[in-house]
């Protein structure tokens, strides 16, 4: 029985059409969408599709010299038939792959060297040459890490449940997990499943949350009753955890430049039944200054390459280039310059990026650290990729005087 079925190839050549070639398209947006658009497909089919389609972002430069071409609109078809070749994956000869030329394809398949690394570990030039210089030797290693699939790691909401609770919980709803040792709240899946149709998931028991990610929280050491500020608090991932840290007692300002991050905070609060956090907007620079020197802790999780976490953001590769980068550090330093100054004289934050470069971790660091005396390393942590999770830098600052 073959693979894959016409239905499914269709959606599969739509979904990467829109995440290659239309702008501020997002491959975890689309391929939801396109899943929630056929819900007529089963379990099985809904597992192939995704698998296919990220496999393919993720390996899209190694393809395209398969291919003996660059992608475009095109020739969305033929990208998906290198892909099924070089898988093994079964199919039919569907009228969309006619007039391919298969045997060009399968000759480069045999060759077992690729022109370049940036092939090999189907990344842009760019990046092959800035992560080789910034990591060197390693580069290789933690691509290599980079480009496997990502396992599924949820936080156990310990407001609401223990994580031995939540795996019998996921266990009566047939989903198999297992705790993480070193990782306290950390649980994961046997294999990938939908959790969020889960009744664990509707009742505030767990988030999705990969492990490195979980360190940030811990790092910050926070104790019940303080005020902490999560400074780019987003959706509010690790804003959850911080409030389930603090036993719901105290208070979190959560902000955010994006109101609509802040929405979806607060719907995610309240079905974790977390009671302490309260959202600002920044509009404009004077909610950072109101809160100068108030805050017992601040947690800088900053905009960054996301580099360390391409295992479940490939599309990320193609859509960022140096020049993003440059900018991002200018923000990075920005950033710490700005918001460190919320902190009481005592106080503690955490720098936190999902980055695995030295200029967007350690080096900014160093340089804020430089510029302002008055803040000291407490300690730092750099996890890469090819420890088993997502890449992350945290660092551990106190304010001094």
């Amino acid at each position: 029985m073959e693979l894959i079925h016409r239905n499914l190839l269709i959606g599969i050549h739509d979904a990467l059409q829109e995440t290659f070639f239309e702008k501020n398209k997002y491959a975890d947006k689309v391929i939801e969408r396109l899943l929630k658009a056929h819900k007529k497909w089963g379990s099985q089919d809904r597992a192939v599709v995704s698998e296919i389609f990220y496999n393919i972002i993720r390996w899209k430069k190694r393809l395209e010299y398969y291919m003996g071409e660059g992608v475009k609109p095109g020739n969305i078809y033929k990208l998906i038939l290198a892909y099924l070749l070089w898988s093994k994956t079964k199919y039919k000869k569907f009228e969309e792959f006619d007039g391919i030329k298969t045997a060009d394809i399968l000759k480069k398949l045999e060759k077992t060297s690729f022109p370049s690394k940036a092939i090999q570990h189907s990344v842009p030039e760019w990046l092959a040459e800035t992560m080789e210089k910034e990591l060197g030797s390693d580069w290789e290693k933690e691509m290599i890490a980079l480009n496997e699939q990502a396992p599924t790691v949820l936080r156990a909401n310990t407001l609401k449940t223990s994580v031995h609770e939540l795996v019998n919980e996921l266990r009566e709803e047939q989903v198999e997990s297992f705790p993480l040792k070193k990782y306290p709240d950390a649980v994961q899946l046997e294999e990938k499943k939908n959790v969020f149709l889960t009744s664990a998931f509707k009742d505030g028991l767990f988030e999705v949350q990969d492990a490195s990610s979980q360190k940030i929280g811990e790092m910050l050491d926070v104790q019940d009753g303080m005020r902490v500020v999560d400074a780019c608090a987003g959706a509010g991932g690790k804003t959850l955890h911080l409030a389930a840290l603090m036993k719901n007692k105290g208070q979190i300002i959560a902000l955010d430049i994006y109101n609509w991050k802040l929405a979806e905070l607060k719907r995610r609060a309240k079905r974790a039944g977390a009671h302490n956090i309260e959202t600002r907007v920044i509009e404009d620079n004077k909610v950072i200054k109101r809160l100068h020197g108030k805050a017992d802790r601040v947690l800088i999780d900053a905009p960054c390459s996301g580099l360390g976490v391409l295992k479940r953001n490939p599309d990320s590769k193609w859509k960022i280039d140096q020049d993003f980068i440059d900018r991002i550090k200018n923000e990075q330093q920005q950033i710490l310059q700005d918001y460190s100054k919320m902190l009481k004289i005592g106080g503690k934050m955490v720098y936190a990026t999902c980055s695995v470069l030295p200029s967007e971790n350690n080096e900014q660091v160093a340089s804020f650290l430089k510029n302002n005396p008055e803040y000291t390393l407490i300690r730092e942590e750099n996890i890469m990729p090819s420890e088993g999770y997502d890449g992350f830098y945290m660092a551990l600052i106190q304010r001094m005087e």
